[in-house]
């Protein structure tokens, strides 16, 4: 494929990411910028999959890593220290959906900011994923957000969606067969 992108998984390993929350439990606040620089992408991205509003997923971000200093002490490692920090973003997001009763779609120059901040991207590829983002529905959107940006496996996703695994595979393999028409 054309498009590559970094995932959180290929940066750091988990770990690393449990490691930086037990520092950041223990008061350590240059862990808790370490944390926010390996992970922000992650979690900016599927917050404005979500939310489809820069200003919004903005607050999300910084509300996120608010959270995770103020309750990294609870945390309890099950080896998926990623999926604790996109479970608060997503329940997050979701208090501010309630919140604003947002439901507009997001507007191009919201994704266009969010595909620009990939410099391994040609400006070919910008294109393309402009266009593919704009292709697909919310939840397909959410969907290969996680899967191509944060690393998650499918599984995962089911449960951090709060959606059956057959609904996420098929999710995610129509949105892939809508990229591949794209880009044909």
């Amino acid at each position: 494929m054309i498009l590559t992108m970094t995932s959180v998984k290929d940066i750091t390993n988990d770990d690393e990411l449990d490691t930086l929350i037990g520092l950041i439990a223990d008061g350590n606040r240059d862990a808790l910028a370490e944390l926010y620089e390996l992970t922000r992408s992650a979690v900016y991205s599927f917050a404005l999959s979500v939310l489809k509003n820069t200003h919004d997923a903005e607050d999300v971000l910084h509300d996120c890593y608010v959270s995770v200093w103020q309750h990294a002490a609870n945390y309890v490692s099950a080896g998926k220290p990623m999926a604790w920090i996109i479970t608060i973003t997503k329940n997050l997001c979701l208090g501010r959906l309630r919140q604003h009763k947002k439901n507009a779609d997001m507007p191009e120059e919201d994704w266009m900011i969010y595909v620009e901040n990939h410099e391994e991207a040609s400006p070919e590829d910008k294109l393309i994923l402009k266009e593919c983002l704009g292709s697909l529905s919310d939840e397909e959107r959410n969907i290969v957000v996680l899967y191509a940006v944060s690393g998650f496996r499918h599984r995962e996703i089911a449960a951090l969606l709060n959606l059956p695994l057959a609904t996420v595979l098929s999710k995610y393999h129509r949105a892939m067969k809508k990229l591949r028409k794209i880009m044909e």
